[in-house]
C-alpha cells in the first residue's frame, strides 16, 4: 500500500472570525480554508462557535467537506473561546478522540487517533496521532508547564501510534526566529508575555523554552526537514506589536514532510491576526 499524501493546517481565527454583528471574516476564513483543502485542521479561538448547538462549527464543516473531531472550551475566560480539531472523513477515519488534562491548560488539548481511509481493514501500522492545542499567551513559565504535557508524545508512548502531529498556536517563537529588537518595536508592558523574566524582574531574551523543550524531547520542526524558511505567523495586525514571529506551529514525529509554509497573503492578513500554517506530508 502506497503512503497517503495528507495536508495538515492550523490557524488561530481571532475571535472566531466574528466582529460584533459582522461575520465577514468568518466567511472569508471559510473560503480560504476551502481552497486549502486540509485533511486535518486545527483551529484556535473559535469564539462563539458553540452558539445554537455548535451552529458555526457545523456550518464550517459543511463548507470544507470535513467533520468535527472535537471542540473544547478554554478553561480560563468566559467559556466561549474554543479549540477545534476537524478531519476529512474521505481521507482519514476517526478511531479515538479525547480532550486531555482540561485543568492543566489555559485553553485546551485535543488528542485523536486517525487511520488513512485506504489502509487495510484491521491494519493499525499507518495510524496517526494528532494533537491540537493553544498554549497560553500570559507568560513563559505557564507556557512551559503546558508544553511539558506534550513531551510524552514526542517518543514511544503506550497505546499511541508511533507517528504523530502536534498542531497549534503555541504562543512561542520558533527556534529559527531571529532575536527581535524588543525595546524599539514593542511597548514594555507587553514584553513579559514573550521574553524571559529574571529573578529580579528584568527582561531578557525571547523565551523559546516551550518550543525548545518539545524539540529536545523528540518532536521535529519540519522547517529543519524542508530546509526552507517559512514566514512569520504574527506581526502584521497591530501597530504596537509589529515583531514578525512564528508563534503557530505544526510539529511532527516520524512523518515524511514535503512542504511546510505560512500562507502570507493580503487575504489571510485581513482575515485574522494570525496566519495559517500548512504542512504537506505522507502517512
Amino acid at each position: 500500500m502506497q503512503p497517503t499524501p495528507l495536508r495538515a493546517v492550523t490557524w488561530n481565527l481571532q475571535g472566531g472570525g466574528i466582529d460584533g454583528a459582522s461575520e465577514q471574516r468568518f466567511h472569508a476564513q471559510a473560503e480560504i480554508l476551502a481552497g486549502l483543502r486540509p485533511d486535518i485542521l486545527a483551529l484556535q479561538e473559535c469564539t462563539h462557535w458553540d452558539e445554537h448547538d455548535d451552529q458555526r462549527l457545523l456550518w464550517m464543516c459543511r463548507q470544507l467537506d470535513m467533520a468535527p473531531i472535537l471542540m473544547a472550551p478554554s478553561r480560563i475566560g468566559d467559556g466561549r473561546n474554543h479549540t477545534a480539531l476537524l478531519h476529512r472523513p474521505s481521507r482519514l477515519h476517526l478511531l479515538e478522540r479525547r480532550a486531555l488534562a482540561p485543568q492543566a491548560f489555559h485553553h485546551a488539548l485535543i488528542r485523536t487517533r486517525l487511520r488513512p481511509a485506504d489502509a487495510d481493514a484491521g491494519d493499525d501500522s499507518r495510524d496517526l496521532l494528532a494533537l491540537a492545542t493553544h498554549l497560553t499567551h500570559t507568560d513563559g513559565e505557564t507556557r512551559l508547564r503546558e508544553a511539558r504535557r506534550l513531551t510524552d508524545y514526542a517518543g514511544d508512548f503506550p497505546g499511541t501510534p508511533g507517528r504523530a502531529l502536534l498542531l497549534g498556536d503555541l504562543n512561542c517563537s520558533g527556534i529559527h526566529d531571529t532575536e527581535p529588537d524588543w525595546d524599539s518595536l514593542v511597548p514594555r508592558n507587553l514584553h513579559s508575555r514573550y521574553r524571559h523574566v529574571t529573578a529580579e524582574g528584568r527582561f531578557g531574551t525571547t523565551d523559546r523554552r516551550a518550543v525548545r523543550v518539545l524539540i529536545e524531547s523528540g518532536w521535529t520542526d519540519p522547517q529543519t526537514l524542508t530546509g526552507q524558511e517559512r514566514s512569520a505567523t504574527v506581526g502584521h495586525a497591530y501597530a504596537n506589536e509589529p515583531v514578525p514571529l512564528r508563534l503557530d506551529h505544526i510539529l511532527t514525529r516520524d512523518l515524511p514532510t514535503h512542504s511546510y509554509r505560512t500562507l502570507d497573503t493580503p487575504t489571510t492578513r485581513a482575515a485574522s491576526d494570525h496566519l495559517p500554517v500548512i504542512l504537506d506530508l505522507t502517512a
